[in-house]
């Protein structure tokens, strides 16, 4: 149950009698009805209110069934109209019949003007600040006489709540929109039970029914529907200790919208919670046992860098001016670079399993920015059909997305030096979202592309630790260590070098595709929750 649900079910036992105990010694409600009907006779006489045309008594009868008289008319059961059953002390009336308004008048100086806007439908209370307005540019709607204590009520889309009690002074005559209903409790008749009756789910189902709220766009109840309404009567002395004690309830109401709020964002973020989680215990080699049956990550290491040393001999790749080979020794990190030893224990961000390795992101992936020299492409290389020229906005939920992206031409893409993309390529952003990384995949219309200035390709030595790098690219671990190297204030920036000098966590080729495996199964159900 939500917490609005909760302050619902409230109201709701309130208004039928069942918030708190009935007392016998209480004047019961007909002797305030008879009260109210006296009251209306004197300011009728006095001119302050006009006289029923039809004026409604609503009686038990015998039957004690509820019955009610309109003018000379025969009384008429409304057992069928009335919506729940009330104390033997408590009766039924219309709204009518309980309130009364001021009338209406032109402003004829400055005045505080009070529409829509003035009431905050969040708390129901008036804003703190006065629209002070000249007689000379007075709205049309601008006619509602209102005083103190008085209850004003949008009759314009009711379940908006644009509703409160008038519970301040104002520096000039205050004046509310014709918009709405302004309700002045005849006699001792409580405001503030009244008030919390017409917040009350009973209520709300009557001023919201397509019979009583005309409009699609903006649905209104005029004061006809409007007084009609039938309305709960305790004793003044019930009123009162009603509100006391559903006014009481409020602290713990709120707190309880406090759990509920924080319980429904904790639900919201949960499913993603868990998978960054679960792809931290991955990384972390925590996701899968170990096989010692696997070759271990070294071999896959010393592939790379065969490979590495071809695709340098082979001119595709320029050689590592300061390469970096990381081991393990007396259970600590080393790392020798440039000939020189130096433990690295300061830099592991956490412990991985003995078959794992710990490489520079540079080991095991060759890095290669956008084209930035003066060929970069301008708005009048852009052509209706052509390469993919991919920005920060075409990068889906895994994959560089093709739907809404631009394209240059062919001779423009030729023009270019670096910043063309293959297929099984991850692209980085380096500014705005930095780290956030997707993979480009080659389609049957488009085997390249190219990136524009803020981002960044990675590409794996090999094309088979892929979808490992690019779940570490995914994870807590990665986002940390980027969080770590950013630079700039106004807008975030990334630098390849510190990209590239990363410490990347390597598996044996085996467990990386137990994880990958299992990682998907799991993300899968996450995702059905």
């Amino acid at each position: 149950m939500t917490a609005q649900q909760l302050k619902n079910s409230i109201l709701q036992m309130a208004v039928q009698g069942k918030l708190v105990p009935q007392d016998p010694n209480d004047e019961p409600a007909s002797v305030l009805l008879e009260r109210i009907r006296n009251e209306k006779e004197k300011l009728i006489k006095e001119g302050k209110i006009k006289k029923e045309k039809n004026p409604s008594f609503i009686f038990r009868g015998e039957d004690n069934l509820p019955y009610e008289k309109v003018g000379k008319n025969e009384p008429v059961c409304i057992a069928d109209e009335v919506p729940f059953e009330i104390p033997e002390s408590w009766e039924w009336a219309r709204l009518g019949n309980i309130v009364f308004n001021h009338g209406q008048k032109k402003p004829d100086s400055d005045f505080s003007y009070i529409d829509i806007g003035s009431i905050d439908n969040s708390n129901q209370t008036l804003n703190n600040n006065e629209k002070i307005l000249s007689a000379g540019n007075a709205p049309s709607r601008a006619r509602k006489i209102i005083l103190y204590g008085d209850i004003l009520y949008s009759t314009v889309r009711p379940y908006l709540h644009n509703m409160c009690i008038v519970n301040k002074n104002f520096s000039c005559e205050p004046i509310a929109s014709t918009g709405f209903a302004v309700l002045s409790c005849h006699a001792d008749f409580y405001n503030k039970y009244l008030f919390y009756f017409m917040m009350s789910p009973v209520f709300d189902a009557y001023a919201n029914d397509t019979e009583n709220s005309k409009g699609v766009a903006y649905p209104a109840i005029n004061d006809e529907r409007l007084y009609k309404a039938l309305i709960p009567v305790p004793p003044v002395s019930e009123q009162h200790r009603i509100i006391d004690k559903y006014l009481s309830m409020d602290p713990y109401l709120k707190k309880y919208d406090d759990v509920e709020v924080n319980l429904s964002a904790l639900n919201k973020d949960f499913p993603e919670l868990l998978k960054k989680s679960i792809l931290q215990q991955a990384v972390m080699g925590k996701l899968v046992p170990q096989d010692p049956k696997d070759e271990p990550a070294s071999v896959l290491l010393d592939k790379i860098r065969t490979e590495k040393q071809r695709l340098i001999a082979d001119g595709i790749l320029k050689k590592d001016k300061h390469e970096s080979i990381i081991y393990r020794r007396d259970n600590s990190h080393y790392e020798k670079l440039d000939g020189i030893e130096r433990c690295i224990d300061d830099e592991i961000p956490f412990e991985i399993p003995d078959a794992w390795f710990w490489v520079r992101f540079s080991n095991i992936a060759a890095f290669e920015n956008g084209d930035r020299s003066n060929k970069y492409p301008v708005e009048s290389d852009y052509v209706d059909i052509g390469i993919p020229f991919f920005g920060a906005k075409d990068m889906g939920d895994i994959y560089m997305s093709f739907e809404n992206v631009r394209y240059i031409s062919e001779k423009k893409f030729k023009e270019l030096g670096s910043g063309k993309l293959q297929d099984g390529d991850m692209v980085c952003l380096l500014r705005g979202t930095v780290g956030k990384t997707r993979i480009f995949k080659r389609n049957e219309v488009f085997s390249t592309g190219f990136i524009c200035a803020q981002m960044l390709i990675i590409r794996c030595i090999v094309n088979e630790i892929l979808d490992f790098v690019y779940m570490v690219t995914s994870s807590p671990f990665y986002q940390k260590c980027i969080d770590a190297k950013v630079t700039g204030t106004a807008v975030s920036q990334l630098p390849a070098k510190e990209l590239a000098d990363m410490l990347i966590p390597i598996p044996p080729i085996n467990e990386q595709k137990r994880i990958l495996n299992h990682l998907k199964l799991v993300l899968n159900s996450i995702d059905r929750l």
